[in-house]
């Protein structure tokens, strides 16, 4: 679920037409739904989701091409809601509904209202540190160890992106992958409340490098030191193994491969800082 909007890419489309074509489809789902969305416009990754909140719920929407519609991502909310256990804490998925309108494929997720707010709002990068109790670390630990055990054939992170981009963004030579767990995929700020812990977003999860979640929340909390000292000081046991190193190195590949494109550029040189502090070599100037 994501929330407020605060960067341009999690931004309203920027054309009239597209913007009308997902308030539209919106309406059309509350519809369906029998909800009345009353909540302010939160949207995702540039503009391809559109949500509200509903009453006690959350009404979000995804829309693809015609023919591009289905697989991975557009069906993770509703693999997460059956596969992953309750006592990983998330939206309950109450209902889901896909439609085509002319060339363009919708579908449609009612989930659970989460009344607790995120940590950050429409951004995954943590600017400044926060103070969370032992209880929530204690509860990030246990859901990520819960989610390690879940079996599936979803794949998030793969080798064969490694191989085309660690020259280009890390500078050093194609690395394999060994050893991969289950893990959310996009584990950022945006996409944890404050306590008590609910995980958000689970369009993405499914297999990945051990180390890679984990990694990925560092790099969002390296403009904050003393959570990021924290994360490194939870999660030693993760991080701190080949493995580990593996799925960091994985993780500061691709947040450079955003940050090449102009997403979080105060962020850029923090992410190239860690990437040569774990290898060593600079990192290639952009």
């Amino acid at each position: 679920m994501e929330r407020a909007v605060g960067q341009a890419v999690f931004a309203a489309p920027a054309e009239r037409d597209e913007l009308d074509r997902m308030r539209r489809a919106h309406a059309v789902a509350a519809e369906q739904f029998r909800v009345s969305a009353s909540g302010p416009e939160v949207w995702g990754w540039q503009g391809r989701t559109l949500g509200r909140r509903a009453g006690d719920c959350w009404l979000r929407i995804v829309s693809a091409e015609a023919g591009k519609a289905g697989g991975r991502l557009w069906e993770g909310t509703a693999t997460a809601d059956t596969r992953v256990p309750r006592s990983v804490p998330r939206p309950r998925l109450r209902g889901v509904l896909d439609w085509n309108s002319a060339d363009v494929t919708y579908r449609a997720e009612l989930t659970e209202y989460v009344s607790v707010e995120p940590v950050t709002s429409g951004t995954p990068v943590l600017d400044q540190d926060i103070a969370l109790p032992d209880s929530w670390w204690a509860e990030l630990k246990s859901a990520l160890g819960t989610l390690a055990t879940v079996a599936t054939d979803r794949e998030s992170v793969r080798q064969n992106w490694v191989d085309r981009n660690f020259r280009r963004f890390l500078g050093i030579a194609p690395i394999r992958i060994r050893e991969t767990t289950t893990g959310h995929a996009d584990l950022h700020w945006a996409n944890l409340t404050r306590a008590p812990l609910v995980l958000l977003d689970w369009e993405n999860w499914g297999r990945l490098p051990v180390g890679y979640d984990l990694g990925l929340l560092h790099a969002y909390s390296l403009t904050a030191p003393a959570t990021a000292a924290r994360i490194r000081r939870e999660f030693g046991h993760v991080l701190d193994t080949d493995a580990g190193r593996t799925g960091e190195l994985i993780a500061l590949g691709q947040l450079l491969q955003a940050c090449s494109r102009g997403v979080h550029p105060h962020l850029a040189p923090l992410v190239a800082r860690q990437a040569e502090h774990l290898t060593n070599i600079p990192v290639p100037t952009p």
